[in-house]
């Protein structure tokens, strides 16, 4: 098992992180931190033998205490070879350079499907794999293949029968929305039928970018509300 600490300020996507992880095989929840300093305290206890061992860190880049790439930097100093994976909405050339040279594995842009998390990890899962089973000494052509198993595989994420267009215009809508929208309310404000606005949300809510809940009161039927995952969130 892959042992994994989520380092994620935003509670409610922390939990999305962790819901995802447990859906993967081959993955274990090692923890949540919240902070840097409680990311390095749990990586100091797991190194020193007093909590089990921490093979693979999804880190946020955007911390009450500091930056990922800070931390990144403090625990190669400290001698941690632990894996790194970015999961963060930024998206700055910079940052993506600096994530890069301090050996971040994958870098991830919120938002995001549950499909583009499972290929990530599961290219990390390859590599992992192909690294316990290859010989000491590397062949050009198995250096060739554990590298390949980081390189995003291509995938056209929007199914057959839905606009790409629209189905960011609608993610754009939620994201900027305060609070959840009906289908009603979105297909209003954007100039849709109603059966195409809940046929994209729901989309969403399939890929787990869009949290789907039941809204009660009123006879009849129970009305769906969408809110964006996160929302209100800066990271």
């Amino acid at each position: 098992m892959i042992r994994t600490l989520i380092v994620e300020d935003d509670a409610l996507t922390a939990e999305a992180h962790a819901e995802y992880l447990a859906r993967l095989p081959g993955f274990e929840l090692a923890g949540v931190a919240r902070t840097a300093g409680s990311a390095l305290q749990a990586l100091h206890r797991a190194a020193s033998g007093e909590r089990p061992p921490i093979d693979l860190v999804l880190l946020d880049m955007t911390l009450p205490d500091g930056h990922g790439i800070d931390l990144a930097r403090r625990l190669r100093a400290g001698g941690h070879d632990v894996d790194i994976v970015a999961i963060t909405a930024v998206r700055e050339t910079d940052v993506v350079h600096a994530a890069v040279s301090v050996g971040i594995v994958q870098y991830l842009i919120k938002p995001f499907s549950f499909a583009a998390f499972r290929d990530r990890l599961g290219d990390y899962r390859e590599y992992r794999k192909r690294v316990a089973l290859g010989s000491p000494r590397a062949t050009q052509a198995e250096v060739d293949g554990f590298l390949a198993a980081y390189r995003p595989r291509r995938t056209d994420e929007t199914p057959k029968g839905l606009s790409a267009a629209t189905l960011q215009l609608v993610s754009d809508h939620l994201r900027a929305f305060p609070g959840p929208g009906t289908a009603l309310a979105v297909a209003a404000a954007l100039q849709l039928s109603r059966v195409t606005a809940r046929r994209y949300l729901e989309h969403l809510a399939d890929t787990g970018q869009v949290i789907r809940s039941s809204r009660y009161g009123s006879p009849g039927r129970p009305e769906l509300d969408y809110r964006w995952l996160g929302q209100g969130a800066d990271t």
